[in-house]
């Protein structure tokens, strides 16, 4: 009989693709980048920052609990960014060193989505510029569903 040993699985993390490619493509997770990202529907291309981050990019950021976070920066202060969620209220403050990676194209329903086309940059005049007004956008989607889960859940028990 035979015998073989079992490879050991390395944990390779986000950061260890980007700097041995210099590219890293993967499914999103998470709801923090609705409506533009869809949790395990949208692939996401990432590349090592060749540049300065500007305002609007969508970057790959390092948290200092070890967690990867996919947001968009809104703001610049201070060689520091406000980056937040498309879905979100509140942001956080990251350093130039914690971005690892800028989202530089996705694919969403099967096809290309490149950041130049006009519709994506319409996207984010409409959705991200006018930040303070997300507040009062969300607050109102997340009480009308709350709503109806409560009319639904008086109904059907």
């Amino acid at each position: 009989m035979k015998s073989f040993t079992v490879p050991t699985v390395q944990q390779v993390t986000f950061k260890d693709v980007l700097e041995r490619d210099g590219v890293l493509v993967y499914t999103t997770r998470g709801v923090s980048m609705r409506p533009l990202l869809r949790q395990g529907k949208d692939v996401v291309v990432i590349e090592t920052p060749k540049e300065h981050c500007k305002k609007y990019d969508t970057v790959l950021f390092l948290r200092k609990n070890g967690q990867y976070v996919l947001h968009r920066i809104l703001k610049e202060l201070d060689g520091k960014y406000w980056i937040v969620g498309d879905n979100c209220l509140s942001g956080e403050m990251v350093s130039e060193k914690q971005i690892i990676g800028v989202m530089t194209s996705l694919k969403r329903g099967g096809r290309s989505v490149k950041l130049t086309d006009w519709r994506y940059r319409l996207y984010v005049r409409l959705w991200c510029a006018p930040y303070r007004l997300r507040f009062f956008v969300l607050r109102g989607k997340w009480f009308i569903f709350g709503c109806l889960r409560f009319v639904k859940r008086r109904i059907f028990g």
